[in-house]
């Protein structure tokens, strides 16, 4: 078993299967999901995680305290609300903020001081395009996606002397088991013409990346979001 830790929320499907796979190679992974169990096999360690609401982020963290030395957090958990901003209740404001941003922040917070401490590390938080650009009925995670990007900066310039290192990463359209049941495959194909590269990324693209900015290969770049979209943003 690799003798470094790192952490990947929301570790059982998607992009966060992907990462958790990736950095299996170099780390042992702790992943977390609802039950405290998972299916994905890179992950050596589950912990349950109930993010939606304070007392649950509160009972995340004591357990996280009691975990060996993590040098890299991926934060990957999150959900999205589609709806119109006056259908918006505080319960759907509230979920959201709650695992979309105040987790991230606080997980970040934690792991943050204890990387300092050991010589440094990564974190990473899983952003967003919907937090760069955004469209109508996307007013709860453009606000979250946003805010992470903006946490991602703040807190970067005040960890880096203590070597540690923080970056968002801001994926576009990924080819997940939520996207493709959420979007008809006329809805998909439409989609992907809009997108330069004429496809959906696949979430081992966005691991390599995230495999990267994790690595003892990335020494100085700290504070930046990275957009892997194909090119959706810049047309």
């Amino acid at each position: 078993m690799n003798k470094q830790y790192a952490l990947v929320t929301g570790a059982n499907r998607g992009i966060g299967k992907a990462i958790a796979t990736k950095l299996s190679e170099n780390y042992t992974v702790i992943g977390t999901s609802t039950s405290g169990e998972g299916e994905t096999k890179a992950v050596s360690i589950w912990l349950k995680a109930n993010f939606s609401t304070s007392e649950g982020i509160i009972d995340f963290l004591d357990l996280l305290m009691e975990q060996n030395e993590i040098k890299v957090l991926v934060n990957n958990a999150g959900i999205n609300i589609i709806k119109p901003q006056s259908d918006v209740t505080t319960d759907d404001f509230e979920k959201i903020k709650n695992i979309n941003l105040k987790a991230p922040y606080q997980i970040a917070q934690v792991l943050a001081e204890k990387m300092a401490k050991t010589g440094g590390g990564k974190i990473i938080h899983i952003a967003s395009i919907w937090g760069v650009i955004s469209k109508s009925h996307r007013s709860l995670y453009s606000t979250m996606k946003t805010g992470l990007i903006g946490t991602t900066r703040a807190t970067a310039a005040e960890w880096a002397a203590q070597n540690v290192l923080i970056n968002a990463v801001s994926p576009g359209f990924v080819e997940t088991e939520l996207t493709m049941s959420s979007l008809t495959e006329e809805e998909q194909e439409n989609m992907k013409s809009k997108i330069p590269i004429n496809r959906f990324a696949q979430p081992a693209e966005i691991a390599e990346l995230v495999a990267f900015l994790s690595s003892s290969n990335n020494t100085y770049l700290t504070g930046q979001n990275i957009v892997v979209d194909g090119g959706f943003t810049i047309v």
